[in-house]
């Protein structure tokens, strides 16, 4: 049992140490590719937010009870908000960032306001999304959101 305990840790430690090194571009490539999108949405653009969707993207939404799979899922979904959400605004809070190789995450708080056909709202909560680097570029391939 304990040279089993031993092996998991020498076998642990070594693809730790396999890891290429974070590099503080690469976390802000992440952060920077999260806050496209938002402006993307900002700006009524789906087509630009498509760009920075990975193809096999997955979610679970703020108010989902299913997982949601695909692309053409997300940027639909999206089409549809820009159509009737303007003046959106998205504030991120206290965003920790892990990479390892080229698999990132992001968590962080989210505050965000606009109006959805001509009525104010505003919302809040947590989310973690994932990217993989793809062509020396982040994409985001998962996201998970928790109103507050």
């Amino acid at each position: 049992m304990k040279f089993i305990s031993i092996l998991t840790l020498l076998l642990s430690m070594a693809a730790c140490q396999q890891q290429p090194p974070t590099t503080a571009a690469d976390e802000t490539a992440v952060k920077a590719t999260l806050t496209a999108m938002w402006d993307a949405i900002e700006k009524g653009d789906a087509d630009r937010y498509a760009t920075f969707v990975h193809p096999d993207f997955t979610q679970f939404g703020e108010n989902d009870s299913l997982l949601t799979a695909g692309k053409a899922i997300e940027v639909e979904s999206i089409r549809r908000y820009v159509a009737v959400a303007k003046d959106v605004h998205t504030e991120m809070i206290d965003p920790q960032i892990t990479i390892r190789g080229n698999m990132a995450w992001i968590t962080y708080y989210w505050k965000d306001a606009g109006t959805k056909a001509g009525v104010p709202f505003s919302s809040g909560g947590k989310s973690t999304r994932i990217f993989v680097k793809e062509n020396d570029a982040w994409l985001c391939i998962h996201g998970h959101y928790t109103n507050w």
